[in-house]
């Protein structure tokens, strides 16, 4: 096919439109069309359409009427909203938590049940179990609640009969109860309760930390409170009657959870997929747009930020999705599916880090073209001014400022090519036809484009060249992240994956093609041999690479796409595949070695190991502690050394944050533990209910001050108006068990929805505990008298009195929580926070020493820049640096509150290096063959890149230690710009060199031997920026280092 004839009169039309592009060849995922015809990345959803205006209108009109309605209509409408209300999967789950928890109440009111739970007091606790095991959860959830559970009881079973044998055996054999007492107290109060403080810190999970509270009242009501202990008698009756209620209470909220509008964790997971890919397509599409369009307003917009938030809470929820349906797939035989999906979910990590990249790439762009603008605007020419017929008639740069100098940059439109090309809805089966239509385009193009003169006249003539193939391709990703192969209402996968693949490929052979055709193409156009001043030809090859970089990006998502491509064609195999196996279960068989595994079997994308060290611990303070271990055994060689080593090891595990906390949890339990050992206290222990004291004091310690500060405050706050709700209902109900079912009933509904609903999981457990304690036990006095209980009124119980005991215990344990949490070894939020955010400082710090681009060189560097496990970790940490900034507001100094609107900005600079150092990497993993002349190229400039290197490494160190000290920083640091320019003067020397002497044998290097060189130059360039940010933010903290601060005394 000849290309297309072009005329005078089609190069110039009239005056069309302003800011138009022609249509490129986009391909439909679900058919593999290839159409060519008007696409939108993003649609404007801010318009309201008329008919919904209008029926809005309607609908106000009618709500006047509504106030003279009958009181039977309004009944009907509320009625109707609570049919709606019940109906959602909210509303589903809160019924079904006051359904378990009115079961969980009959252990009180139900006699038959009652008589077989045994004569001890404290049968409230069965429903205490409904509320914190709830059943509002997926079958997965419950079947880890019910495990957690029962691994709760056996440990509490252990900690209680281990104390019975050890005061029967001093008592009896020694009489010598006494030193039994402070074995117990040490060993069994203090390290069993010390054990479950680490536990539920070590993994932070809101079922392990249940499952730790309940773990802690077993132990405590076994070794404080029943009198076997201290009278050195084994009674098992409190164990066998807390089976009894573990049992009763998982097994009824299991039930409903199972039969009772069950939910599936596997279908949540899969729904949350389909969320988490459609957030990543509207993030892509927006930066597309961005790029495409020239502006900002798109990646710094208000629907970019909030799909930024939205992606981050469903790629949290989602990694709790996996996590609950691997106990359905290990139950149902399915673990290979399991495997499949943690694949998946890794994949959609990197994809968000891809996201990272190409976000920083578009944002160097446009701060390229800001900078240009300036720089254009000063530095007028007499060349740079262009004929208004130039591009389409489009207004470009010229020397009158910004406004017409991004004229063409603020919106684009999608119109039918002027060229004579496109056809509205045309089909095109035929892969070479479209290649050749896409370069004859191009190249049409560019035989009559205006000469090039100022830098944002490169972006323009990009986006004219490759603007459609940017479109074409993000439109194409787009439509495949929001049609993931997932159906919301069944486990079966749409069969439409291998047609995602063919589809993708064909969109990434068409851009590819296009991509670097349009790359020559702007290259070409550049005139490099033009007298320009140095600083505006820097300008130039800074935004010709910056196209290049952001199309690259691109590149790089679409071929992770490919690999979620194939993670979910592997899925779909094996979803169709009936076999099950459960290979767990075969516990005695070793598991294989990885090093001997089959390479054809090596996963797609690398697994990151997930134990229970590097779920606790980041691979940052790992690594310092493998140096440190190191260190210690080249210290000591022979055998004495040997175990002085083991000894520093030991001392060095001692010094860790949990270890020291599980340690003051345990100190902290001995103590408050021993008024229940000393004859003198124990009668004003029994009377105050020490245990829920106790137990109040195990749920407030926390790692650190300001997390003790708001489960504190909660706990003393639900607890009060636990106690008022108790007193009223007891009031009303005069102890009539069907009204205190039914009011129970009642009150569980807000409670559970503050659990469920708003997220305060722990203010609604407090307020139900407290109702528990209070009026349930109120109820087990009133039917049966008991010796110990006359102090409250015996079978005429005097409700105030029970509440203000267990008043009175609560908030003792909570101010006795949080005077350990702030005197024995205190670890403040806000210290860990600033010493984890120096740490990451000093980490990236270190990564870019390496000087990325020398990993490209044999033999140049022995360190890799940065492999998918360092950076997972770096990711990771950053998160749990926001949780500890959250925390950290809690936390008050007599120096002021929390900065958290500074230290905000300075998380967010911190996620944007993040993403320089992906998109840098992303540079180095894809290329793997250096040509001769990148060789060349890279050595030539080894010096300046390693001084570059070095600086940032610097700065880095700098503000890291400006922040652990807090300590004024320095006004006069050095540039990474200018630094970075001397690095650009030189490359451009050599290209003016090399074209001046092109026919003296000088080594001509391609415009593609350029590109990672750019690529690096962008990225520090990016780097500079946020830098400037951070400095900016820790001057605004801790000020200016100036003649004061330093002045001699």
């Amino acid at each position: 096919m000849a290309p297309p004839v072009i005329s005078p009169r089609t190069r110039r039309p009239s005056r069309p439109s302003i800011n138009k592009i022609r249509n490129g060849t986009f391909i439909l995922p679900s058919t593999g069309e290839r159409l060519q015809h008007q696409i939108t990345l993003v649609e404007n959803s801010s318009v309201v359409p008329k008919s919904y205006a209008c029926s809005i209108t309607s609908n106000a009109s009618r709500q006047q009427p509504r106030l003279r309605r009958s009181l039977a209509d309004i009944m009907r409408h509320e009625l109707q909203t609570f049919w709606h209300w019940m109906k959602s999967p909210t509303g589903k789950g809160i019924l079904k938590c006051s359904l378990g928890y009115l079961l969980g109440s009959m252990g009180t009111f139900l006699p038959p049940l009652t008589n077989f739970l045994g004569r001890q007091d404290g049968k409230h606790i069965l429903a205490t179990i409904t509320v914190y095991f709830h059943p509002a959860r997926s079958a997965g959830s419950m079947v880890e609640a019910a495990v957690l559970g029962l691994a709760a009881f056996l440990y509490a079973t252990f900690v209680g009969i281990s104390s019975m044998a050890v005061s029967v055996f001093f008592e009896t054999q020694l009489d010598l109860i006494e030193v039994a007492y402070g074995l117990i107290l040490i060993v069994f109060c203090g390290g069993g309760l010390g054990l479950v403080g680490w536990f539920k810190q070590a993994y932070n999970s809101p079922l392990v930390s249940v499952a730790c509270s309940l773990t802690s009242l077993a132990i405590i009501s076994i070794v404080t409170k029943e009198n076997a202990i201290q009278t050195g008698v084994f009674s098992n009756d409190k164990i066998i009657q807390v089976m009894k209620m573990v049992s009763i209470g998982i097994a009824s909220t299991a039930c409903i959870c199972f039969l009772i509008w069950p939910v599936s964790a596997r279908l949540e997971l899969q729904k949350t997929m389909i969320k988490t890919t459609e957030s990543v397509g509207e993030m892509l599409s927006l930066i597309s747009q961005g790029f495409i369009s020239g502006s900002d307003t798109g990646i710094r917009s208000g629907l970019f930020t909030n799909t930024q938030k939205k992606h981050k809470v469903l790629f949290t929820q989602l990694t709790k999705c996996l996590r609950e349906a691997r106990f359905e797939h290990y139950i149902l035989g399915t673990e290979n599916q399991y495997k499949n999906k943690a694949k998946l979910v890794n994949c959609l990590e990197r994809l968000a880090l891809s996201i990272g990249g190409l976000k920083s790439a578009a944002t160097t762009q446009l701060t390229l073209l800001k900078e240009s603008s300036g720089i254009s605007s000063s530095t007028p020419t007499n060349n740079s001014r262009c004929t208004p017929e130039s591009f389409f008639d489009l207004p470009l740069a010229t020397n009158n400022g910004r406004a017409d100098k991004f004229a063409v940059l603020k919106s684009i439109e999608e119109v039918v090519d002027e060229l004579g090309f496109t056809s509205s809805n045309q089909k095109d089966t035929l892969p070479q036809a479209d290649n050749y239509r896409s370069l004859s385009v191009i190249s049409a193009e560019s035989s009559y484009l205006p000469t090039i003169r100022t830098p944002s006249e490169i972006f323009s003539r990009f986006i004219m060249l490759l603007g459609p193939s940017i479109k074409s391709l993000a439109y194409t990703l787009s439509q495949i992240l929001q049609q993931m192969p997932f159906c919301e209402d069944s486990l079966e996968a749409i069969t439409v994956i291998e047609q995602f693949k063919k589809s993708l490929g064909g969109a990434m052979t068409l851009y590819s093609n296009a991509r670097s055709e349009a790359l020559k193409e702007l290259y070409k156009s550049k005139e490099l041999n033009r007298e320009r001043p140095a600083s505006i030809e820097a300008d130039f090859e800074e935004v010709a690479a910056s196209c290049g970089h952001f199309s690259f990006s691109l590149l790089t998502f679409a071929k992770e796409m490919q690999n979620l491509m194939d993670i979910l064609e592997e899925l779909k195999e094996q979803t169709e595949d009936t076999h099950r196996s459960w290979k767990w279960l075969k516990f005695w068989r070793k598991r294989q070695n990885p090093s001997t595994l089959d390479p054809e079997e090596e996963p797609l994308v690398e697994r990151i190991p997930d134990n229970a060290t590097s779920r606790r611990y980041p691979d940052i303070i790992l690594n310092k502690q493998a140096s440190e271990a190191l260190l210690a055994s080249q210290r000591f060689p022979d055998i004495l050394g040997s175990f002085a080593y083991r000894l520093i090891s030991f001392a060095k595990m001692l010094d860790r944050d949990d270890v020291r906390f599980a340690i003051k949890v345990g100190i902290g339990a001995s103590l408050y533990a021993l008024l229940a050992f000393i004859p003198a206290t124990r009668p004003i222990y029994q009377l105050w209910r020490g245990e829920w004291g106790l137990l109040s004091y195990m749920l407030v310690c926390s790692m650190t001050i300001g997390a003790s500060n708001t489960t504190g405050y909660s706990r003393f706050i639900g607890t009060f108006i636990g106690a008022v709700i108790a007193n009223i209902v007891w009031i009303i109900c005069q102890g009539n068990p069907f009204a205190l079912a039914f009011c129970g009933w009642l009150i569980s509904l807000p409670c559970f929805y503050l659990i469920v609903a708003r997220g305060m999981p722990a203010f609604g457990r407090f307020v139900m505990l407290t109702y528990n304690l209070s009026c349930l036990y109120a109820y087990s006095m009133s039917i049966q008298e008991r010796e110990d209980d006359k102090d409250e009124g015996g079978i005429a119980p005097i409700i105030s009195t029970i509440a203000l005991h267990r008043l009175v215990a609560v908030f003792v344990g909570v101010i006795w929580g949080l005077i350990v949490t702030r005197i024995i070894w205190p670890i403040s939020a806000r210290q860990k926070f600033q010493h984890g955010l120096s740490l990451l400082w000093l980490r990236m710090g270190l990564i870019w020493k390496r000087d990325p681009l020398a990993t490209l060189l044999d033999g140049e560097s022995t360190v890799p820049y940065m492999d998918i496990r360092e950076e997972f970790a770096l990711h990771r940490y950053l998160l749990r640096l926001e949780n500890l900034r959250n925390s950290a507001k809690s936390e008050f100094e007599l120096r002021g509150p929390f900065p958290a609107k500074e230290f905000e900005n300075i998380m967010d600079s911190t996620s944007n290096i993040l993403d320089s150092l992906h998109a840098m990497n992303d540079i180095i993993q894809s290329n793997k063959a250096v040509s001769e002349g990148e060789t060349f190229l890279l050595q030539y400039t080894s010096n300046e890149r390693a001084h570059l290197c070095s600086l940032i490494s610097h700065l880095f160190h700098v503000i890291a230690s400006s922040l652990k000290i807090e300590y004024p920083m320095s006004d006069a640091l050095p540039s990474i710009l200018q630094v970075r320019d001397r690095l650009l003067s030189k490359i451009f020397k050599y290209r003016k060199t090399s074209v001046d002497a092109e026919l003296t044998g000088v080594l001509m290097l391609k415009d593609e031997d350029y590109e990672s060189l750019y690529a690096f130059i962008l990225v520090t360039g990016q780097l500079a920026e946020d830098f400037n940010k951070v400095e900016k933010q820790i001057i605004n903290l801790y000020g200016v280092m100036n003649e004061d601060i330093l002045r001699l005394t």
